[in-house]
């Protein structure tokens, strides 16, 4: 969104004239020979509203000090900037404002290892500001150095980068040296970030790129990155007008401490945290993420050098919180224990012995899916072939540590991997070859016992010769070989039955640790027609984690299939407009499924409260559902229907993000089939025609639902309110539909100021709404199609009447 800002460098004149004044008030200046000694007792320098300290900070247990400023009256005393790249001094180091004029950082042994300016000036004073922002002056009260121009790795409200301005990451949460990742303003206006090349500055291709830049027209491409009093973060262009990065998407509370930082794992931040706790408020415990990008760093970091988020051989999950969870291949582990990004290395090196009669007995193979290597270039392509063959490829390759299978097709990869990420829409299985520690081991193969009945039978006929001729003794060793091969394939078949779950990385619960957890199931979030919801929290010495766990009651024939269908759905997928299933509970009639916690509770709360939401938070809303129900339909090995899409079905992260919720009525459709025919489900008001028709059902009763969700959504209020006085307006879509077909949207609206000048968007979304609610499923447009008319890639026509055959029309 452009706003224009004709007062724009009125108003920075006036700021200029201004500042001595509002410095003024503001600072408690530090005069000439002040100094601070790096030691466990050592006082800062407070900003004169006490928020913002400047100081050293202890650094690990090696008597090590970071000189840093940082919040202060926050219980984590988050670090906002340090000096000198990151590298702490030892225990006994000064900092001194110099009678001179020089503002120094030395050794015990007064060896010079930090000075922020050159020798030709002379400071008269420094100041640390309720702003955040540590100043050094002179007699004229000049700025010599200041650290809001010498940014690390956050910038705060107030602050402003100017083209050529960068942030850099840590290298890791412990570690504040120079990380791996940069953003920057560049000189052309545009706002990225970059992965780079340690030790070096070389950046690779950036991962986001900002919109401002005009090759044609300078005076269009942005030239500061602002983050303003108020919270908000923006790209002001030459012309004036501002780019919104995230004014259009948060609403932000008062009373909030705020930060924008580019993490250790390359994600850029905003953080918000309340200045005086409250009872029961959400946001006490931590900071918490209001704003980030890119969305999907997993994805979005591509190239063929470096090795993405993870670095080399290992892949990236995308969390809920748009977070990278790293891990490292089977038979590999971390270069550094304590850096999850330092990527990973095998734990035993790849041996090549020609004469090995056998290379089972070199290597063994486990079996994962949905992961690629997009930037890893393969170095041997088999088709036609199928996974025995890729397998057997694989592991008679001397080159080959990955080999991957799809489509009748086998790539074979080698060291390093790059940029591994999990990808649901990928389907094939992934050979992962791993070097024996003994390779005279005979040991089976983790995930491959193709030869288990063989072996069985060969242990069978050997022993029963060792029995020699007694035919009873060998009757009876037959006898329990049979019960106890019996018994093992009977293990075998039950884990089976759950492998589809487990193998998703799926956390298995004990009934006991989800009652614990949830204190005896206290505290209900909600029910459904299938159990009762519940929150809870999940403890770590390392961390917490709200949950919220789903206790299926009463379960019956249909009941005991909702649970294994509800879990094995959630489980395959993976998309940021989706609830994320963690993990799961089967303990005889005892079936409950734990989920992440959505801190902003349902979209029909959101949207039927009190007061009326943000209109651009509605909008991207709905873009967000439309998003995963394309998902769903259309981009998952096995078509999911939801077929119980509605508000209350909708849940809100952190960062009001859309998340489809309830996959307990999901209908699963394998592939090769477009049709089912089911029994009634869904709710009152959003369930399609077709259900009580005997018609067959397909993905279109989603769309139908959706269509009566989205005008909800852009109206702000519900599909059905008898209460109303005026009789035409208790049904809503029979309402618009009027109000639409004779030009009257504006009565709709007539109390939403932000939607009544956005009339276009409008239109379009409730044009596109009129098309998913026709009665003619036929009629209705996938969700793809959709999610492209609503973002308006696509021209939406101008739509029939939704009931053709009704008085309605």
């Amino acid at each position: 969104m452009e706003i224009p800002c004709p007062t724009l460098r009125n108003f920075s004149l006036l700021l200029f004239f201004a500042l001595p004044v509002l410095v003024a008030a503001q600072t408690a200046n530090i005069s000439s020979g002040s100094l601070l000694v790096a030691s466990d007792d050592s006082s800062p320098w407070h900003s004169p509203s006490k928020e913002f300290a400047f100081g050293f900070r202890p650094v690990g247990d090696q008597n090590l000090f970071l000189l840093a400023i940082w919040f202060d009256t926050i219980p984590d005393k988050t670090i906002v900037w340090y000096a000198n790249e990151g590298k702490p001094a030892p225990e006994g180091s000064k900092l001194e404002l110099g009678v001179d004029g020089q503002f120094t950082l030395t050794t015990p042994h007064g060896e010079e290892i930090w000075k922020p300016y050159s020798a030709v000036y002379k400071a008269a004073y420094a100041a640390m500001l309720n702003s955040g922002n540590f100043i050094i002056a002179d007699n004229e009260s000049n700025h010599i150095w200041e650290s809001f121009r010498n940014p690390t790795d956050t910038i705060l409200p107030t602050q402003i980068m100017e083209r050529g301005g960068l942030l850099s990451s840590r290298l890791t949460e412990n570690s504040y040296e120079k990380g791996r990742f940069q953003l920057r303003l560049l000189p052309e206006g545009k706002l990225v970030l970059n992965p780079i090349a340690l030790p070096t500055e070389k950046a690779y291709d950036a991962y986001y790129i900002s919109d401002t830049y005009d090759p044609a027209n300078d005076t269009n491409s942005g030239f500061q990155l602002v983050f303003n009093e108020s919270g908000y973060l923006y790209i002001v262009r030459r012309n004036g007008n501002i780019k919104n990065l995230t004014s259009g998407s948060i609403s932000l509370p008062q009373d909030f401490y705020y930060r924008a930082t580019l993490d250790v794992d390359g994600v850029f931040t905003q953080y918000a945290h309340p200045k005086s706790p409250t009872e029961g408020n959400i946001w006490v415990q931590s900071w918490t993420p209001v704003w980030f990008e890119p969305k999907d760093i997993c994805s979005d970091i591509k190239g063929d050098l470096g090795g993405g988020v993870c670095g080399l051989n290992s892949y990236c999950t995308l969390q809920s919180n748009g977070r990278p969870n790293c891990q490292c291949l089977p038979g590999f582990s971390l270069l550094d224990q304590d850096d999850k990004l330092s990527g990973c290395k095998q734990d035993n090196v790849q041996r090549c012995d020609p004469t090995a009669p056998n290379p089972e007995e070199l290597y063994e193979i486990t079996v994962l899916s949905n992961l690629v290597w997009r930037t890893s270039a393969n170095y041997e392509e088999l088709q036609p072939s199928n996974e025995v063959n890729c397998r057997d490829a694989c592991i008679s390759d001397c080159n080959c540590v990955v080999a991957i299978t799809y489509s009748g097709r086998c790539w074979k990869k080698k060291l390093p991997l790059s940029s591994g990420k999990v990808d649901i829409s990928t389907y094939g299985k992934v050979f992962v070859k791993i070097p024996k520690a003994n390779h005279t081991s005979r040991e089976l193969p983790s995930s491959e016992n193709i030869n288990m009945k063989e072996d069985q039978a060969t242990a069978v006929l050997v022993i029963s010769i060792l029995l020699g001729g007694s035919v009873f003794l060998n009757l009876l060793f037959m006898a329990a070989s049979s019960i106890a091969f019996f018994c093992s394939y009977h293990k075998r078949q039950t884990l089976t039955e759950v492998s589809s779950i487990l193998e998703t990385n799926l956390r298995s619960f004990t009934f006991e640790n989800l009652k614990k957890a949830t204190e005896g199931f206290r505290d209900e979030l909600g029910r459904g027609a299938f159990g009762t919801v519940y929150k809870g929290i999940l403890s770590s010495p390392s961390s917490t984690t709200l949950i919220a766990v789903k206790k299926l009651d009463n379960l019956l024939q249909d009941g005991e299939k909702e649970f294994v269908a509800e879990a094995r759905a959630i489980a395959m997928t993976h998309h940021k407009n989706l609830v994320r299933l963690l993990g799961f509970c089967d303990e005889g009639q005892q079936k409950l499924l734990v989920y992440e916690f959505m801190s902003n509770g349902t979209l029909a709360s959101f949207l039927f409260g009190i007061s009326r939401p943000d209109w651009n938070r509605r909008v991207q809303i709905a873009f967000g559902i439309a998003r995963g129900l394309a998902y769903l339909h259309d981009e998952c090995g096995t078509q999911i229907i939801h077929c119980d899409i509605k508000p209350q079905n909708i849940l809100l992260d952190d960062s009001f993000t859309a998340r489809i919720s309830d996959f307990g009525l999901a209908k699963l459709i394998m592939n090769g089939q477009t049709r089912t025919l089911t029994a009634i489900r869904g709710t009152r008001g959003y369930v399609a025609p077709e259900w009580f028709r005997n018609m067959p059902i397909t993905a279109k009763v989603d769309v139908y639902s959706f269509g009566v969700m989205l005008l909800e959504i852009v109206f702000c209020r519900k599909s059905l309110e008898t209460e109303r006085e005026n009789e035409e307006e208790v049904i809503l879509v029979d309402w618009v539909y009027d109000c639409y077909r004779y030009r009257r949207l504006e009565m709709l609206v007539e109390n939403d100021e932000e939607a009544k000048i956005d009339m276009k968007r409008l239109e379009r979304l409730v044009m596109v709404a009129i098309w998913c609610i026709q009665e003619d499923p036929s009629l209705r447009p996938s969700m793809k199609m959709v999610t492209q008319m609503l973002e308006g890639v696509v021209q939406v026509s101008v739509p029939p009447c939704p009931c053709p055959f009704s008085s309605f029309c």
